[in-house]
């Protein structure tokens, strides 16, 4: 087997979710291609998560690379308090027009977690600048991720990602998760109705279609619907999370669109530049806007980040957004969709020891049941390291496997992953750790 672990065996990075007493040593990229990374010694790595879900159109695109370096010609960073760039306006230009009708107004930062927190921050915001102040309250999916930082953690699912780290972390009202086709999807509805009612919320916080680290949990349009309409009925601003479902993940180009809602609040990050570079955008209604803009300064929207709207990270952006615009995107993300669901099909049909397949647009995920499921069942390492041992990155939550690659990952590449996956029971017989 060909060694992949090259790296200094004393390196001092710290990996994110990685425990380094247990995890072999990581493995050293040289080159990023298309669907595919490439080690220090030239083994190719078929990149079937989209390093962690940001590639969209695939690794190092040529129009996305020429604007990175055009940019780099004539700007780097500037503060953006008091000051603004051709970059940051034209990308937000761009924003509001594809963004589901009524979002207004762009807020820069740099990750997910970071467009999360602004989020939050502009509905509590909104809520004590409208003299609402009794509404403080934020509602949440259960099973939900929203990021990593304090406000983010609080209004995601507490368990082994949070439970460190408590004394931090914020009360929120918690929904019942949606399950298709059962007595919870009532459950969820008349929880948030109950909650609303008792006008002390604020903002209901969704990932739309899908959790994403929750497990690859789906849901459906027609219930993102109803929340929409219970919350506008009562006041309560929606926060829509698209960090992960953003840029075609879903199917359409955000899935609120199937839904066919405009939420309060929208939150984009890992796609918005096609996975070149960190950047984050929230949206907000005019009437979010509206909430702080006034004469009185102790009203003002008090966030920024240092690196707020970085010139090149919005022409990497730009870019990302043109070819949206001259590319078949759409049809790609159609032809990716259909090879998913049908090779989903064939691995879960002849196979019962996976469990619940399921598939949304671009993102197809299955299950092995095990006694220990969840994020730290004992299979998630082993699975790993059987799919790297065969070229491919899967990343596993646990016991879900799941496929979420780039949109120009070829039907031979997809037939490599999925004959991986239908080889993870007999690994697992085997017993890979």
């Amino acid at each position: 087997m060909t060694r992949l672990h090259s790296r200094p065996a004393r390196s001092p990075v710290w990996h994110p979710f990685t425990q380094h007493a247990t995890a072999p040593d990581p493995i050293v990229i040289a080159r990023t291609e298309a669907a595919r990374l490439i080690t220090a010694d030239g083994r190719g790595l078929i990149d079937a998560i989209s390093s962690w879900w940001v590639v969209t159109h695939g690794h190092r695109h040529p129009a996305i690379m020429a604007a990175i370096r055009e940019a780099t010609e004539s700007l780097d960073q500037v503060i953006f308090a008091g000051f603004t760039h051709d970059p940051a306006e034209a990308l937000a230009h761009d924003l509001i027009a594809i963004a589901p009708p009524g979002l207004a107004h762009v807020f820069y930062s740099d990750s997910g977690s970071t467009a999360v927190e602004v989020a939050l921050k502009m509905a509590l915001g909104t809520t004590a600048n409208r003299r609402a102040r009794h509404r403080t309250r934020i509602l949440a999916l259960e099973h939900a991720y929203h990021g990593d930082t304090v406000g983010t953690m609080s209004v995601g699912a507490r368990g082994v990602f949070t439970s460190a780290y408590e004394p931090l972390l914020f009360e929120v009202g918690r929904i019942p998760f949606p399950v298709p086709g059962t007595a919870a999807v009532d459950q969820a509805l008349a929880a948030l109705e109950a909650e609303c009612r008792s006008e002390r919320v604020a903002a209901l916080i969704v990932e739309p279609l899908i959790l994403g680290a929750g497990g690859m949990l789906m849901w459906e349009a027609h219930v993102l619907a109803e929340m929409a309409r219970i919350c506008r009925s009562h006041g309560v601003l929606l926060i829509a999370d698209e960090v992960m479902t953003g840029f075609g993940r879903t199917g359409t180009l955000f899935a609120c669109e199937q839904a066919g809602i405009t939420p309060d609040i929208l939150c984009l990050a890992k796609g918005l530049t096609g996975g070149a570079l960190p950047l984050a955008a929230t949206l907000a209604t005019s009437e979010v806007f509206a909430a702080h803009y006034t004469e009185d300064r102790s009203k003002t929207f008090f966030h920024s980040s240092s690196y707020t709207a970085n010139p090149i990270a919005c022409a990497a952006a730009r870019a990302n957004l043109r070819i949206w615009r001259e590319e078949p995107v759409r049809q790609r993300i159609a032809a990716l969709a259909k090879a998913q669901s049908d090779r989903l099909a064939q691995v879960a049909g002849r196979d019962d020891r996976f469990a619940a397949p399921r598939c949304l647009g671009t993102i197809t995920a299955l299950d092995l049941p095990v006694v220990d499921a969840g994020y730290l069942s004992a299979l998630g390492p082993g699975i790993y390291r059987h799919a790297i041992d065969n070229g491919v990155l899967l990343r596993p939550l646990g016991n879900t496997l799941y496929v979420l690659p780039p949109y120009c990952i070829s039907e031979s590449e997809l037939d490599q992953v999925y004959q991986v996956i239908a080889g993870v029971p007999e690994a697992v017989a085997a017993g890979v750790r």
